[in-house]
């Protein structure tokens, strides 16, 4: 060993194969040495056995040095394995590629392909293992290509296990072609880890029925065939499919893994299930004999996300103190920002912030905001008007924590801004960012221009817009709503012509609601369902019942169409939240919450409707737009009317 390498290394801890002081003993062999490091994966046990091979004068024999190594990576010390390596007078092809694979495998890429660059740089000869170590550490074609260029030049591209790792490295990458390529190659019989790769790769470019064709053809599936599939749909705004593949996995008695768990749970999220949610969170509490399965901080962080997203804010506050009072969890930031993000969307702003201090004050010297930290806060502030909170944090971030706002942080301040009535501040925030702008900030910007009939900056933002290629339905839709608002329906005839176009179309409006782990959906004016007489009878029946002894008046003007009072009351009346409540009332015991999930922005006379039915009834409806959730309970609702 070198005198660089020992003095990186740290002092063996003494053997406790021999007495410590001087007395006789049997000389320990190489060959028992590397007999006794075989096995080895703790870093006490190597130490100890590090400081026999050195007493013994057995530390240079290469099968000693070469497991020693092996040894130190095996129990996480992969500082101390390069550092043997680095020390090694002669190290050879075997000794790096066990590096390699070493700081590949725990998804250290830079660290592997450094490795392989000092490798190939003293001159020795990548093999099979060795390429199909480095592979998967390729982020990028470029390295990739390269070494498939040494694959075919060394003749190793048609082993099984590179030409695997090939295909895997061209399917992360995007490359289709030259992954379909590499597994045609591999017809009639590819192993079921290239049928994967190519699984994944259709699944990660949406080719979901590709991806499909492939997983069924597989008369054997592992769970990371599963999971490959499952993320395609999860990824791709399939949620269902994802779920009922989960349940096929589980009928067909392949045992879940952590990433199984966690892709349902997404799933169940975007849906906003929340009996199905309960149900997987028992399937984890009771699962114990599946050892790939338990709830540790990743398990719990989708837990926590699930429930928040389903509208059960009490029982994902239940997961995240399971989680900080279990040391053994090892909890991340992550976490703690899905809870803090979860207050947000649950306007519980308050309490975001303050589990914010509680983050700071709980930080241990490896807990520290992150970026995704301050969205969630700053976020918190846009839901409740907290203006000065939020200017504050702004402000804090790069100055207190060296994070640089991303566009992000500026969209939700802009938000923050907009909501509040400050337009025109927040437009000069636009303006002296350093970076473009996108769509969504500029969106939000032209809404806040809506709510507080700013036309003039409404028109000049939505030219901007279309002027650089940004626009897209909900430009056209919040233009044409300003314009329908003052009632100059020219212009609203101009912007709806031009979305004709260009071929724009708005997003309909549809509301979910769950029912017996079942989600029944509706859109406006919706006559599809079987019980369709029952759900208007009770919509008028309640309808009725607000009118005459609540007063509620049906706001009209929210209806942004040329027509008369009496075809606009109509037009609301039908409108995919009101048919989801009542179907919800006919379809529920009495006192039952109601859960409703809609894609778009809550109407303000649905929003009124909603206070009024949770009054009468003495129902709660929780009910999650496209940015938030509103708790309705007799009478009001949790966002204070500020939304």
């Amino acid at each position: 060993m070198s005198t660089a390498a020992a003095a990186v290394l740290p002092s063996p801890a003494p053997s406790r194969l021999s007495p410590a002081g001087g007395g006789q003993h049997a000389a320990l062999t190489a060959d028992c040495a590397a007999t006794l490091l075989a096995g080895c994966a703790s870093a006490r046990r190597a130490s100890e056995l590090h400081a026999a091979a050195l007493r013994a004068g057995v530390d240079r024999d290469k099968a000693v040095d070469f497991r020693l190594q092996r040894a130190y990576a095996a129990s996480g010390r992969l500082d101390l394995a390069v550092a043997l390596l680095r020390g090694a007078p002669d190290p050879t092809t075997v000794f790096y590629t066990s590096a390699i694979h070493a700081h590949s495998s725990r998804g250290l890429h830079p660290a592997a392909l450094a490795l392989l660059s000092d490798m190939l740089a003293r001159g020795l000869l990548p093999t099979a293992h060795t390429l199909s170590s480095s592979l998967p550490a390729c982020n990028g074609l470029a390295v990739g290509r390269a070494l498939h260029g040494y694959a075919v030049k060394l003749a190793l591209s048609g082993d099984s296990y590179v030409a695997t790792a090939l295909l895997g490295m061209y399917a992360r990458a995007g490359d289709a072609a030259a992954a379909r390529a590499l597994f045609d190659e591999m017809r009639p019989d590819p192993h079921v880890v290239s049928v994967t790769a190519m699984l994944a790769c259709y699944a990660k470019m949406g080719a979901l029925d590709d991806a499909r064709s492939l997983f069924d053809a597989l008369s054997s599936k592992d769970f990371i065939c599963w999971n490959a599939m499952m993320d395609g749909y999860t990824q791709h705004g399939r949620p269902s499919e994802a779920l009922r593949l989960f349940r096929r996995m589980l009928r067909s008695g392949v045992e879940p893994d952590e990433v199984s768990v966690v892709l349902a749970l997404s799933a169940v999220a975007q849906l906003g299930m929340a009996e199905s949610g309960k149900w997987l969170h028992s399937f984890l509490k009771n699962n114990n004999n599946n050892p790939r399965v338990r709830i540790n901080a990743r398990v719990g962080t989708a837990l926590i996300d699930m429930y928040c997203k389903c509208g059960c804010l009490e029982d994902a506050v239940a997961v995240f103190h399971d989680l900080i009072s279990d040391d053994s969890k090892d909890m991340d930031i992550v976490a703690w920002n899905a809870m803090i993000n979860g207050y947000a969307m649950h306007g519980q702003s308050r309490k975001a912030l303050e589990l914010f201090s509680q983050l700071l004050a709980h930080q241990q010297g490896h807990l520290w905001p992150t970026d995704i930290t301050f969205i969630g806060v700053l976020n918190a502030c846009s839901h409740s008007g907290l203006v000065d909170e939020g200017r504050k944090l702004f402000e804090s971030m790069e100055r207190e924590y060296g994070i640089e706002p991303k566009i992000e942080h500026y969209g939700c301040m802009v938000d923050l801004l907009g909501r509040a009535g400050l337009v025109e501040e927040a437009f000069d925030l636009v303006q002296s960012m350093k970076k473009k702008a996108d769509a969504v900030m500029c969106v939000s910007l032209l809404a806040a221009c809506r709510l507080h009939k700013n036309m003039a900056l409404g028109q000049r933002i939505a030219d901007y817009l279309v002027a650089n290629g940004l626009a897209n339905s909900g430009t056209y839709v919040l233009l044409s709503n300003i314009y329908a608002a003052v009632g100059n329906w020219r212009e609203v005839g101009r912007v709806r012509a031009m979305m004709k176009a260009s071929g724009i179309q708005k997003e309909p409006g549809c509301s979910a609601v769950e029912v017996g782990r079942r989600v029944f959906e509706f859109v406006a004016g919706d006559t599809s369902h079987p019980r369709t007489d029952e759900i208007y009878a009770k919509l008028e029946e309640v309808m009725g019942v607000l009118v005459r002894e609540h007063g509620h008046v049906p706001r009209t003007e929210l209806v942004l169409h040329d027509l008369d009072e009496s075809a606009k009351e109509k037009v609301l009346a039908v409108h995919s939240e009101k048919l989801a409540v009542a179907f919800g009332l006919i379809s529920t015991p009495p006192g039952a919450p109601i859960k409703i999930v809609k894609n778009l922005r809550a109407c303000a006379d649905c929003h009124a409707v909603m206070k009024l039915v949770s009054k009468v009834t003495g129902r709660k409806i929780v009910f999650r737009d496209r940015n938030r959730f509103h708790h309705f309970a007799d009478g009001d609702c949790s966002c204070g009317d500020y939304w």
